[in-house]
């Protein structure tokens, strides 16, 4: 005879599996779902830069953005580096228009003389400027007094397209001979160079990098 007991009878209880409640990163909404997007946004972007190097590879990539959307740029950042010799400024200065020839023949990245024929012309100027002043980024964190701006970002519809310091700042670099460096570009490499923190108040990277920023300060 088979005897066959319950778990109940025997007083035991299978209890459901716990699952831990699953929170969502809240993000600024123009990151979207795409991944390359999402990953610039959570470890780059409104990040405070001092490398030479990397400010000079914002500056050309947000010239390059002009007209297009920053994703496109961003597919093409890995070909830029190899076309661009790393973003090595002393080397950019040095290319040639046979250079420029070569370039406009790479599909890797954006084929725009004005654009390639600038980044060359950048270089040479973001050269003179660290001359003058040591470095590049010695120069352009004077215009936010060498901390990064914070900004009441509620909604995307707050974060502006220009502002006086954009201004300021992208009249400086006319004047030194850059180019691709108005006013609105301009604000878009400070958001990226982490000169100004716009990410949007519920977005979970905003308290980070404003904590650093009062670290920083004390």
């Amino acid at each position: 005879m088979t005897l066959t007991v319950g778990l109940g009878t025997l007083g035991l209880h299978m209890a459901a599996p716990r699952t831990k409640p699953t929170t969502r990163k809240v993000r600024c909404s123009w990151c979207g779902e795409d991944p390359l997007l999402i990953a610039y946004h959570d470890s780059e972007w409104g990040v405070p830069v001092h490398d030479d190097r990397v400010l000079f590879e914002f500056l050309t990539l947000e010239g390059a953005q002009a007209g297009l959307s920053w994703l496109t740029v961003l597919r093409k950042r890995e070909a830029y580096r190899a076309a661009f010799a790393e973003f090595d400024v002393q080397r950019v200065a040095r290319f040639s228009a046979q250079r420029i020839e070569r370039l406009m023949l790479d599909p890797g990245i954006i084929r725009n003389r004005l654009k390639l024929e600038s980044t060359v012309k950048n270089g040479r100027a973001f050269l003179q400027v660290q001359e003058e002043f040591g470095n590049f980024a010695r120069y352009q964190w004077r215009f936010v007094d060498g901390v990064p701006m914070q900004s009441e970002v509620r909604t995307p519809k707050d974060v502006p397209a220009r502002t006086a310091v954009s201004d300021a700042f992208s009249k400086d670099l006319k004047t030194r001979g850059f180019s691709f460096v108005g006013s609105t570009i301009m604000y878009a490499y400070m958001q990226a160079v982490g000169m100004v923190n716009d990410h949007w108040g519920e977005c979970f990277r905003a308290q980070k990098l404003a904590l650093k920023v009062r670290k920083s300060r004390q």
